[in-house]
């Protein structure tokens, strides 16, 4: 039985490569049915994002060496599928792909799952796109009547439970490290309620984007935005399925004048909000506490600005000091979360292999048993024809011991020839038998 892991990544790969191997909805589809048509796995769960690929085989008739023949074929097989349906040059491919089975691909399931393996460490959202691989792969399976394989669930339940213990036992994502979300940490930390404030959110481009995005999840209801062009701030309004009030540039004052927390990234070459126009805001407000954050190079806001009463100002630099200082605790959480992963991966392999002595002495039992069926059912036709039947009865033992001694004997051989000591050690003990 063999867990293969296949898949490149932000690490080993090109974008324009990680686009090319992407599965959307229809070649997740084909692919699933192509994996089952070729008997390349018992059950896989893909992973696709725009930083990874990645399958996750399980066949039980693989042998888990692998540098086993039968275990190296059937790698080349999954490669060359993986090769054909994104059409790709083979050369290229063996560049950047990455092989792991049993203990490592474990591991590495829930490294990626725990945002250990992500281009920001930590982050949050790989969680959400491993459960959802997972769901395809159970809506597909479940379809055909037969439901994911038992180990390739064991693995993801346990990934999910690992990843649930790392975000609670460890700080590795309560700490911001992108511009946007530092932006709106300084926010919380000076103001205690987002949904009685006033926001104003100067552009209309990706960064300010999160930055409202983050804003909403944590109450914001009150926001405006100002930008250059009118339908382009109109359209992050839609985007954002959120009624904003939508200002000019040459307007800003007038949002100025109400907003609580005001926070600029643009693209504009000159100064957009100066000193004079936060001192006059100020007094429309009555001086009430002001927040600027300037995530703009070069500036938005006049640096003059914060030294007026009640201004809080911080600039991209500052955010970057906070974020470089996050990153070094997170670094540090993630080696309490990679200790916690290596101790879950152990258990998880515990479990395995209790699962495989358990099929094996089940198996060994029934085989055992077909064996005295057998048997017994040739020396009853034998008595029924007349013979003898203490003969039968001495037969039968004599062939019923030999048989069920046959499997055991043969695997003491080998354990002796391949030097299996403690192999030899538990089985003498068993017997209590002194070697």
């Amino acid at each position: 039985m063999t867990i293969l892991a296949l898949g490149i990544n932000h690490k080993t790969a090109s974008v324009g490569l990680r686009e090319k191997v992407a599965f959307v909805d229809d070649k997740r589809q084909l692919a699933f049915e192509q994996i089952e048509q070729q008997n390349l796995a018992e059950s896989v769960a893909i992973l696709s994002t725009c930083n990874r690929t990645e399958l996750y085989f399980h066949q039980s008739d693989v042998p888990p060496q692998d540098d086993h023949p039968d275990n190296i074929a059937w790698r080349e097989r999954c490669f060359e599928w993986f090769a054909e349906i994104h059409h790709l040059d083979r050369d290229e491919l063996r560049q950047c792909i990455y092989f792991k089975q049993n203990m490592e691909a474990a591991r590495h399931l829930m490294r990626v799952a725990c945002g250990l393996d992500s281009l920001i460490l930590g982050e949050p959202q790989i969680l959400g796109q491993v459960k959802q691989a997972y769901q395809y792969s159970e809506s597909f399976y479940q379809s055909r009547g037969v439901g994911v394989s038992r180990n390739l669930s064991r693995l993801f339940q346990k990934t999910f439970a690992t990843a649930k213990r790392v975000r609670s036992e460890t700080e590795i994502g309560s700490s911001a490290v992108s511009v946007a979300y530092a932006a709106c940490g300084l926010a919380r930390q000076i103001f205690d309620n987002f949904g009685d404030l006033r926001f104003l959110l100067v552009g209309a481009g990706e960064t300010i984007e999160l930055v409202a995005r983050y804003l909403i999840q944590h109450g914001a209801k009150n926001i405006m935005i100002a930008n250059r062009t009118h339908i382009r701030a109109e359209m992050l309004a839609e985007k954002l399925e959120m009624p904003m009030q939508i200002l000019s540039l040459s307007a800003l004052q007038l949002g100025l004048n109400q907003a609580d927390v005001v926070i600029s990234s643009t693209g504009s070459p000159d100064m957009l909000i100066t000193k004079e126009m936060v001192e006059l805001a100020q007094k429309q407000r009555r001086f009430d506490p002001m927040l600027l954050i300037d995530i703009a190079v070069p500036r938005d806001i006049d640096a003059q600005a914060g030294e007026l009463d009640s201004v809080y100002s911080y600039s991209v630099d500052d955010l970057q000091n906070i974020i470089q200082r996050n990153l070094e605790q997170r670094q540090q959480a993630a080696e309490e979360a990679a200790e916690i992963v290596d101790e879950e991966c152990k258990d998880f392999f515990a479990w395995m292999k209790q699962q495989q002595s358990s099929n094996l002495i089940k198996h060994y039992r029934q085989n055992a048993e077909q064996i005295r069926l057998d048997l017994l059912e040739k020396a009853m036709q034998a008595i029924q024809q007349g013979q003898d039947s203490e003969k039968v009865l001495s037969e039968l033992s004599y062939k019923l011991t030999n048989q069920l001694l046959h499997a055991p004997t043969q695997a003491l051989q080998t354990m002796a020839k391949n030097g299996n000591s403690k192999g030899l050690q538990s089985f003498s003990q068993a017997l209590k038998i002194d070697l």
